[in-house]
């Protein structure tokens, strides 16, 4: 949504507290830590300011790359340094040092009653186990984030660390894939992807046990204004953000609720495993509810080459990376519990007009590259001088975003086509989709049909049945033969006359991986 530029008058007097608040940090730091007027108006004020000027971007530290993961794992922060301890709350914080992998300090400030205090650095917040990584602490001169810990002190259920990187462990209490604050030209061909940076943030103690964490976004492209409520419950973590973007350019690929996950293999593309484990993923699929109403699965891939999918749609109800497996057996994993990773959904608010839901996918062979990205790509340009507004609630969550009307997917395999126990069929594939609701079991066999939408393929055959001795279960079937082109999109459900019984699968065939 956009706004006209023009400001105010309280957006005027709001400018005047941000441009003294544009001091070089080593000036305000020399007057002490006093506390300065903040709200909300000020830092988007501060923000509309900042795009104004000539970027100048904040200088990696280079001693920080010589924190390495083990080198972390020897630096802890002092416990009785805790910001806001408390035994049942969830504001409580503590601070991340800098290291390899975050590199750029953060200034920290926290706000009390429209007053916002800079938390300064000092190295004896942290505890180091050896004389170097005292060294180390010592030339730091920032932090690399922060992090809420849980109630009992024990583990953390949200942290912002990196670049506009945040994430939460959900309500499993296991950390999986991010979420960013804006993505720019993620997946336009022959562009190299922009990283904008929180260079400040501002925590508040909010009502009802919340959280509320103020940033600053600046990058070559744009700048931003964001504020996050944060809450934790026993259902999900959930977060309320709202944000102003100030671009300082013409941007070709807008990212709004960046969501950035790892998928290696699952059940569906096991031939590209080369571990002993069954799967290996943070996620495994995209799940979208259209503007229309119509919920959406597409189980994600490890294509041979990156790949870009764009859902086109009018003001979405949501979207999200969903971790639906949660069966143990079919990961193996016991040390980092790939059945407990949190899903993330999006909840736009707002009119967010016409646009994209696009996602993006890269070929991997490790478990720690996330490879992939889903976001929403507004139709509408973002020009400089502009002022675009956004306004959603993520939902770190263990099931489904909200109760289906229909019956979901729940495993997507593929093999050869043909029947069993005959030669395959050549130059095809055979697509075997599960399908899980109990209204299913109102129906026999004959009663239901599948409906296979093919681009750049063929259909050969298909079937669907109750998967025998599993309540509540159908199973669809179909051999698909290939077309000219390297890739098929397939698009699948299950009905009984006019009726749609379960959610739409959108799947990808992806040939030469043969």
């Amino acid at each position: 949504m956009i706004l006209p530029t023009p400001m105010t008058r309280r957006e005027h007097f709001a400018s005047l507290a941000a441009l003294a608040l544009l001091a070089p940090a080593s000036a305000r730091a020399a007057a002490g830590a006093r506390a300065e007027p903040f709200s909300w108006e000020i830092l988007v004020a501060r923000a509309q300011a900042l795009a104004r000027r000539p970027y100048e971007p904040v200088e990696a530290r280079q001693h920080a790359h010589g924190v390495d993961y083990d080198s972390l794992g020897q630096i802890a922060y002092r416990a009785d340094k805790t910001l806001w301890p408390s035994t049942t709350a969830n504001s409580s914080v503590r601070f991340f040092p800098l290291s390899r992998y975050a590199q750029v300090p953060v200034e920290i400030a926290t706000v009390q009653g429209g007053k916002a205090t800079p938390f300064r650095y000092d190295p004896l917040l942290f505890d180091a186990k050896s004389a170097e990584m005292r060294a180390l602490l010592a030339k730091s001169d920032g932090f690399a984030g922060f992090r809420a810990l849980n109630p009992s002190g024990v583990g953390d259920w949200l942290a912002f660390q990196g670049a506009s990187y945040f994430r939460s462990s959900g309500v499993l209490n296991q950390y999986g894939l991010s979420a960013r604050g804006l993505a720019i030209d993620t997946s336009v061909p022959g562009v190299s992807e922009e990283f904008p940076v929180f260079t400040h943030f501002w925590l508040e103690q909010g009502p009802e046990d919340s959280l509320i964490v103020y940033a600053l976004l600046d990058s070559a492209s744009v700048t931003g204004a964001y504020r996050f409520v944060n809450r934790k419950n026993a259902r999900a973590v959930t977060q309320d953000i709202t944000l102003a973007l100030f671009p300082r350019k013409a941007i070709a690929q807008l990212g709004i609720a960046p969501l950035t996950s790892m998928f290696w293999y699952g059940e569906g593309n096991r031939p590209q495993a080369t571990d002993w484990r069954p799967e290996v993923h943070d996620s495994d699929g995209l799940a979208l509810l259209t503007g229309r109403g119509e919920r959406l699965w597409r189980p994600l891939a490890n294509p041979p080459h990156p790949t870009t999918n764009s859902f086109s749609d009018h003001n979405p109800k949501g979207f999200g990376l969903l971790q639906r497996d949660r069966s143990f057996d079919h990961y193996q994993d016991d040390g980092v519990f790939y059945e407990k990773r949190p899903s993330l959904w999006v909840e736009p608010r707002g009119d967010w007009g016409n646009g994209a839901i696009v996602l993006f996918e890269l070929p991997t062979d490790k478990e720690y590259e996330d490879n992939i990205v889903a976001f929403w790509s507004p139709t509408a340009p973002a020009r400089a001088g502009q002022r675009l507004d956004y306004a959603y609630r993520l939902n770190w969550i263990a099931d489904e975003p909200q109760p289906l009307a229909v019956a979901r997917a729940t495993d997507v395999w593929q093999g050869a086509a043909g029947r069993p126990g005959h030669d395959p069929i050549p130059h095809a594939r055979k697509l075997v989709i599960d399908f899980a609701g109990d209204d299913l079991d109102r129906y026999a066999r004959g009663q239901v049909d599948p409906v296979i939408e093919i681009a750049r393929g063929t259909l050969i055959e298909a079937h669907a049945y109750p998967v025998a001795g599993a309540k509540g279960r159908w199973r669809l079937t179909a051999d698909i033969g290939r077309g000219r082109d390297e890739s098929s999109d397939l698009r699948v459900f299950l009905k009984a006359g006019s009726t749609a019984l379960t959610e739409t699968v959108l799947y990808q065939v992806h040939w030469n991986h043969d």
